[in-house]
């Protein structure tokens, strides 16, 4: 389906204004994970509990509870929970309980549910979740999530490399680094958690882009074969526009379609999705962007250096 017909953007004459804005996005991010000593990792990562609690009304079971969230951290505050990461979880009458390892323990949670039942004697106070993680599996995962998406990007490069050329393989590997800097970085900004789900829509985000950058690549191949061997800078140039122009509207229907559908995870999902679903409709628009922006981009400046060369060496020949 075809919604975009005849057009001609200059894409690429805006590579220059595009490496600006995605070097100040990654350069941001960076700085960022730095200075918050790394991203800020769940109960998946560090070790502790997550403790997921439901406040019910005893008079009427089905009615709407608004739990105050300064009120059950004052009465969790003499069992040294008070600095604890306690939030709505869901809605307002749950809340989630983010504890460390150094203060869990195996009843962490009939003595929570005790104390909050003492502290909210109308509610009946339900225990949803626990979850409960070692911090030495934690840092396993850490290792295994960052060794999955450098293992992934190898391969990629590796696929890429075979199926058409080195610079077409390094210009996907970058795109794939950039949309996931920036995605972490984002997440970095806002101090959001980085959860096991975040790390699979990390890979999912690698798939996706990578699928995208394929599409124009394989387009920038097909219309390659009417150069021939007169490779020129404008020629290639023309060449990439008309293949990312060719390309835009299967681009914009399939992120459109796709965002569609994670906008509303990240809207109606709750709690437990949000990190997956944010991080997916991020990666969905950087990595439509740098397929266009960045990847492409990227093999038109290593072809560049490579015609430099090229011309460079022939006038040696010539003296």
């Amino acid at each position: 389906m075809q919604f975009l017909t005849n057009i001609n953007y200059d894409f690429l004459g805006k590579r220059k204004i595009a490496f600006v804005i995605s070097g100040i996005l990654i350069l941001i991010s960076i700085v960022s994970l730095i200075l918050h000593g790394g991203p800020k990792y769940s109960i998946d990562f560090e070790g502790g509990s997550f403790l997921h609690v439901k406040f019910i009304d005893k008079a009427d079971s089905l009615a709407s509870v608004d739990v105050s969230i300064n009120k059950v951290r004052e009465s969790l505050a003499d069992m040294g929970l008070g600095k604890s990461e306690i939030k709505h979880f869901g809605s307002n009458q749950e809340i989630g309980l983010r504890i460390s390892e150094k203060n869990d323990s195996p009843d962490l949670a009939v003595n929570v549910i005790s104390r909050l039942q003492e502290s909210f004697p109308q509610n009946n106070i339900i225990e949803m979740s626990k979850d409960t993680v070692s911090a030495k599996v934690g840092k396993e995962l850490v290792w295994i999530a960052i060794k999955a998406i450098l293992i992934s990007s190898i391969f990629i490069l590796i696929y890429v490399m075979f199926r058409f050329q080195l610079r077409f393989s390094i210009g996907a590997v970058i795109a794939l680094f950039h949309d996931i800097i920036i995605t972490m970085g984002i997440f970095s900004v806002f101090n959001i958690e980085v959860s096991l789900p975040v790390i699979a829509a990390l890979l999912t985000i690698v798939g996706y882009s990578l699928n995208d950058t394929i599409v124009v690549y394989d387009r920038i191949r097909e219309n390659m074969k009417s150069l021939r061997k007169n490779i020129s800078l404008q020629g290639l140039i023309e060449n990439m526009n008309l293949s990312v122009n060719e390309t835009l509207s299967r681009t914009i229907i399939t992120s459109l379609t796709t965002l569609v559908v994670v906008l509303v995870l990240l809207v109606f999902g709750g709690e437990v999705l949000f990190g997956f679903s944010l991080a997916l409709s991020i990666g969905i628009l950087v990595g439509s962007y740098s397929s266009i922006f960045v990847a492409s981009p990227v093999v038109l400046e290593i072809q560049k250096r490579k015609l430099g060369q090229d011309t460079a060496a022939l006038k040696s020949k010539k003296r």
